[in-house]
């Protein structure tokens, strides 16, 4: 069982949390748009607390395969004002998506609890530094390459074993440096192909090995809808099934658009869990 302190308050990780996706950029790859608008995404926010959310994970840059650059002051503009506003009138924990550590600061005093970097510390030298002294967990996530670029022929000799050895040295350098609350993203779709994010789910359990909270995002991704041989749109029932492998295999967070049906498979994981 893991515990995150957060500004002084203990949460725990006994049972499955949620995290809410949040997207207040124009070009995401499934909500692209929908929610750049403060109403719209405190609406959304909303929503998703009432749905049984743990987390609301705040992002201002797309991420996707071939996104183009944002600029700092673009991106703090996109999720500042919703940060501020969701503070405003709940006390559910708010993460930032973001790999920029002047945005990080920004976010987190408007409010933010949680800094979820991409990056690892990798695309801004400044950023673990930073969140050392901002004293609020940080989840690192492996990806290889850059998202514009990321999704071409990407090769790994064994992509378990990278990284996971990545990530246990994101560990060491993270815990070096002060920060005492992490969590481990292995960065599906980020830098792999469709074999290796099945490569990489299949051998989840492993990461048990490294003795920190472990963060899955697989919502509606390319991975499962293009196996499928459809669209983002239709990628839902997919996403509950990988979903529940993650859980299976030893996810703590499930990062996810459809916090709804997620927390309906986390019930009926847990229900099975009685019987084991």
């Amino acid at each position: 069982m893991f515990n995150l302190n957060v500004k002084g308050r203990l949460y725990s990780l006994k049972e499955p949390w949620i995290m809410g996706i949040l997207n207040t950029t124009p070009d995401s790859f499934f909500d692209g748009g929908r929610f750049n608008q403060v109403e719209q995404a405190l609406a959304k926010a909303r929503t998703m607390e009432e749905e049984g959310a743990h987390i609301i994970d705040v992002g201002g840059y797309s991420s996707r395969p071939g996104a183009d650059e944002v600029s700092i002051d673009e991106e703090i503009s996109r999720v500042v004002p919703v940060v501020e506003a969701i503070r405003k009138e709940s006390n559910i924990l708010i993460s930032i998506d973001t790999f920029r550590s002047q945005v990080a600061i920004a976010a987190v005093e408007a409010g933010a609890d949680i800094v979820n970097d991409i990056s690892a510390g990798e695309d801004d030298p400044e950023m673990i530094s930073t969140v050392s002294s901002l004293k609020v967990p940080y989840i690192v996530m492996h990806k290889k390459g850059v998202p514009k670029t990321m999704h071409q022929n990407p090769e790994y000799k064994d992509v378990s074993l990278e990284v996971f050895q990545y990530l246990q040295d994101k560990l060491h350098e993270c815990r070096t440096a002060g920060i005492k609350d992490l969590i481990l993203d292995p960065g599906f779709g980020f830098g792999k192909s469709i074999a290796h994010n099945y490569e990489l789910l299949a051998n989840l359990d492993l990461f048990k090995m490294l003795d920190a909270p472990l963060l899955v995002g697989i919502s509606r991704k390319s991975m499962i809808y293009k196996v499928l041989n459809t669209e983002a749109e239709n990628a839902l029932l997919g996403t509950q099934v990988l979903n529940t492998w993650a859980l299976k295999s030893g996810a703590h967070i499930l990062r996810v658009h459809d916090v709804k049906e997620c927390v309906q498979t986390v019930k009926i994981w847990k229900r099975i869990q009685e019987y084991l």
